[in-house]
């Protein structure tokens, strides 16, 4: 499933995950922390992989189209967890 957001949505909701949820995205869904950070706008890819997150400038960070949403999805259910 695709879907566009703004960077800054998406860097405020990284923001918002609790401390080592990077770790534990990475481990439930089988993929390096660094491939989980460059999701939310990371850029190590020698230790990381891309993962489909295409960013066009613009207002508000410019827009980032996600071709997979499965990190955001584990993201946004982990920051349901805690509120």
């Amino acid at each position: 499933m695709t879907r566009t957001i703004t960077f800054n949505e998406l860097r405020k909701i990284k923001d918002s995950l609790p401390s080592g949820s990077m770790g534990k995205i990475a481990a439930d869904l089988g993929l390096t922390d660094e491939t989980v950070r460059n999701y939310f706008g990371g850029h190590n890819f020698k230790d990381g992989k891309s993962c489909g997150v295409h960013i066009e400038p613009g207002p508000d960070g410019g827009l980032v189209m996600l071709d997979d949403t499965t990190i955001l999805d584990h993201a946004l259910h982990l920051l349901e967890e805690v509120h």
